[in-house]
């Protein structure tokens, strides 16, 4: 029996891509870009600068926490006596003297724990006092 073969059309596939569609939907997405870019409005954040202040102030109450985590409180560079933690907040009242302008100032050495200087901050916080601050050493160290 002899083999029929067809020689017709048969479904082909393409070797081709359309890029019709794919350039359309680019000029689109182009357009939308450009006409939202003008709408944008960028945010401008004010970062604080170190040696911004005229003048320090006149008290200040410096917590310092050293490399094994114990903290001492110095008052107006007088020497500094140790303070635990829970007894912190009440010390600094104390030494405020129901003034609540007074600053607070936290020092730490750069291999104290980030968590020990948050915990500080956090008492401090819950104390109702309002001026906290961080200490900055200026310079290339």
């Amino acid at each position: 029996m002899p083999q029929v073969t067809h020689r017709g059309r048969g479904r082909r596939s393409m070797n081709e891509i359309n890029m019709v569609p794919f350039i359309d939907v680019m000029l689109v997405l182009l357009i939308i870009f450009m006409v939202t870019a003008p709408l944008i409005t960028t945010g401008v954040v004010d970062l604080p600068t170190v040696g911004k202040s005229a003048q320090r102030p006149g008290s200040v109450i410096e917590i310092i926490v050293g490399t094994d985590e114990k903290l001492r409180l110095r008052v107006d560079q007088q020497e500094p006596t140790g303070v635990a933690l829970p007894q912190l907040a009440a010390r600094v009242r104390e030494q405020q003297r129901g003034d609540a302008n007074v600053p607070v100032v936290i020092s730490a050495d750069k291999s104290v724990r980030y968590e020990s200087v948050v915990r500080v901050m956090d008492t401090l916080q819950r104390a109702g006092v309002k001026r906290v601050g961080l200490s900055v050493k200026q310079g290339a160290g």
